[in-house]
């Protein structure tokens, strides 16, 4: 095998739709372990590969349209020897794959060319099977045993197949193909296509889950499909502001991440969700989505109010240890599944995430500073009360007043910050803490909390604003006390259940920075450390400093870059001054986008930057993902510093620094109040400008601080 055939068949390209996704490899062929055609986290395709009698047709080249609502493949036969007839040089028949999904149906168009000055006789065979694998089962958990597979069932252009689970629901897939089957087998099926010279002839397949729609798939069923995909998608980037600016490579990062975040969204009751990424985590989490909606918050106030809707709509009402619930708190992530169906696994609707509830409050705080939208924050006031007295009362039980988790049951998460790996939070040496653990970022994220239902507090003249903020003090002087290193100029990871300091440098300090709890002289001694090279790479920050006990740049928490989280720590170096470093940080993630197809996974290895060598992947990392997708903007916004007061209507700059080898940034259509806005940013000299071109009559105002 060459390597480009290796190189296309380990290449993944992901189409989603609502609770429904699609991986293949480059030759449109799902084959590989980990691809399919899922929906609600069950694969209702597991083989589905097209070869050319027994031979795979050759790969010319494959992509995913720009607005990733089509995947299409090229590409060309092999020579052709059907018996009795004189064969098809290679390369004479093109034939392309073009496939998208709508309504959670797989829609294909397998158009063929001949090229020949003779006839072509193109053997179409397709290997098909169907496993119903829970999505955990296909990330490698073993069942103890597994429901029935009932036989798959023929009807002519139409295969059916089953699966009874031990949840005793009777899941259904199908494939059906616009031309009868050649010939059929327990393995797949023949359809052979005869082409005349210069002819063109296509095939239409359509795949999902089994439905009364037994229409057969056609040339109108497909056109009908696609034009409508592509408005659709074409819709969810229309909402919220557009950046452009005088770099190509720039803006095409910038559409990219637009149109990944456009993929994971999906459309639910409640509104707009981030999906945090495929192909592991496309449903909703809890964390991702409140860090996607606060990347994005200066941009789509909309994402973070559908975010917010939803996770009221689910908080916890009970007590229950094997979900890790309790009233008030914040789910962390829910599935579909038939393993959580089961409760084989805690994560059908699973709380156990120490950082959500406190996340979600600072997320409410944000979005009414952004918008004025106080008659929403009025309706989710009781969800808002409800999460900032369960913050308190495991403050209370603390006995620093910290915010702790220990996971109550052994099928729960170990750790529950947003470093949720097992090995994620050590002391120094290397020894893993007791618990309740009380993360040092999250101490931030409740700082923010307190303050931020101070704020709101006052507004509706509530009791408790007051003890709000003197609670949001005394973390903030607790913090400084149980976790601030004075030796080595920084914070520790954690403070374990014994009340000793985990001394170890991560890049959870930077989130400290984010939410403004550190005073401007630690904060200095935290800036000055995470860009030494222990930590900045130069594809970005480390989530463990390089020589820290556990270190390793290709494991998943504890030295690798996550963009998400370098974007973070650079909005929190900004918010103290540091412009140049946050502007730095873009750069970074936008070099190491070049090498990722204009992409950033949800994370890569922790190498050090070499000239000439890109980035290093981590081989199982989501692409897309969604709080990686919205880091662009996030790192975007620390440059600007714009920040958006929706209650006066006013727009603030603050000491703005553009993008290096960019002098020309567009912000198109910020919503401020009811009023749409573009703003122009122009270097001139060592100064950047700020213009406002308002699109009616009456002017925003834009208060600029050089």
């Amino acid at each position: 095998m060459d390597s480009a055939t290796t190189a296309a068949l380990y290449a993944s390209h992901v189409l989603k739709d609502g609770d429904s996704f699609l991986i293949a490899n480059g030759y449109g062929d799902i084959a590989g372990p980990s691809e399919g055609l899922f929906h609600n986290d069950t694969r209702l395709l597991s083989l589905y590969r097209l070869s050319l009698g027994e031979a795979r047709p050759a790969l010319l080249g494959a992509s995913v349209s720009r607005d990733n609502a089509f995947f299409v493949a090229h590409l060309t036969n092999r020579a052709l020897s059907p018996l009795g007839e004189a064969g098809t040089p290679q390369g004479l028949v093109h034939i392309a794959r073009t496939r998208l999904l709508l309504h959670e149906r797989m829609y294909e168009r397998i158009a063929c060319t001949n090229y020949d000055s003779r006839p072509a006789l193109l053997p179409l065979r397709f290997e098909l099977a169907a496993d119903f694998r829970d999505m955990f089962e296909v990330r490698g958990s073993v069942r103890k045993a597994r429901g029935e597979m009932l036989a798959s069932q023929a009807d002519g252009y139409r295969r059916r197949f089953q699966y009874r689970g031990l949840d005793g629901v009777l899941r259904s897939s199908f494939i059906a193909y616009s031309h009868a089957p050649t010939a059929e087998d327990g393995n797949g099926l023949d359809i052979h296509l005869r082409i005349e010279p210069g002819g063109h002839t296509e095939l239409y397949v359509e795949a999902g889950v089994a439905s009364q729609d037994d229409a057969a798939p056609s040339r109108q069923r497909y056109r009908q499909a696609a034009a409508q995909a592509r408005l659709r998608m074409r819709q969810r980037q229309r909402r919220g502001a557009r950046i452009s600016s005088n770099g190509p490579l720039f803006d095409e990062w910038m559409r990219r991440s637009r149109s990944d975040l456009a993929l994971l969204t999906s459309e639910l009751s409640s509104g707009p969700y981030p999906y945090a990424g495929i192909p592991w985590f496309s449903t909703p989490f809890g964390r991702d989505a409140v860090i996607t909606a606060l990347q994005t918050l200066w941009l789509d106030p909309g994402l973070a109010r559908g975010v917010l809707r939803f996770l009221a709509e689910h908080q916890a009402q009970e007590e229950s240890a094997f979900l890790d619930a309790a009233p008030g708190k914040i789910m962390h992530e829910t599935r579909k599944g038939e393993m959580s169906s089961l409760r084989e696994l805690p994560f059908g609707l699973y709380y156990g995430g120490v950082d959500t509830t406190p996340l979600f409050v600072l997320l409410a705080g944000a979005y009414a500073r952004r918008t004025g939208d106080y008659g929403f924050i009025d309706g989710l006031w009781p969800a808002l009360r409800a999460a900032t007295a369960w913050i308190e009362r495991v403050c209370d039980a603390n006995p620093w007043g910290l915010l702790d988790y220990a996971r109550r049951e052994a099928s729960g998460l170990a750790n529950q910050g947003w470093k949720d790996s097992e090995d994620s939070v050590f002391h120094a040496d290397g020894r893993f803490p007791p618990g309740p653990i009380a993360l040092v970022e999250v101490q931030g994220y409740a700082y923010a909390a307190f303050r931020a239902m101070a704020e709101l507090g006052r507004r509706r003249e509530d009791a408790q604003a007051d003890a709000w903020e003197r609670r949001a003090e005394r973390l903030r002087a607790t913090v400084q006390e149980k976790y601030w290193m004075a030796e080595a100029g920084y914070y520790g990871i954690a403070v374990d259940g014994e009340g000793k300091r985990c001394e170890v440098l991560a890049s959870n300090p930077g989130h400290l920075l984010y939410v403004g709890l550190p005073d401007p002289a630690h904060a200095q001694a935290v800036a000055e450390r995470m860009m030494q090279p222990a930590f900045y790479t130069g594809w970005g920050l480390r989530t463990l400093a390089k020589g820290e006990p556990r270190y390793n740049p290709m494991s998943y928490h504890n030295g690798s870059v996550w963009p998400h989280d370098s974007a973070l720590c650079a909005a929190g170096l900004a918010r103290y001054g540091g412009r140049d470093v946050a502007a730095r940080l873009l750069r970074s993630a936008f070099e190491t986008a070049v090498h990722f197809d204009m992409r950033l996974p949800e994370l890569y290895c922790g190498f050090a930057r070499r000239p000439g060598a890109p980035p290093i992947p981590y081989p199982v990392a989501c692409l897309p993902q969604a709080w990686a997708a919205g880091s662009p903007f996030m790192l975007l916004q620390a440059c600007l510093g714009v920040e958006v007061d929706g209650e006066q209507r006013v727009v603030h700059v603050n000491r703005p620094k553009l993008p290096p080898g960019i002098d020309d940034v567009r912000v198109h259509g910020l919503v401020v109040g009811e009023e749409r806005v573009d703003l122009v940013f122009k270097q001139f000299g060592d100064r950047v400008g700020v213009f406002s071109e308002s699109r009616h009559a009456s002017a925003v105002p834009v208060n600029l601080r050089n």
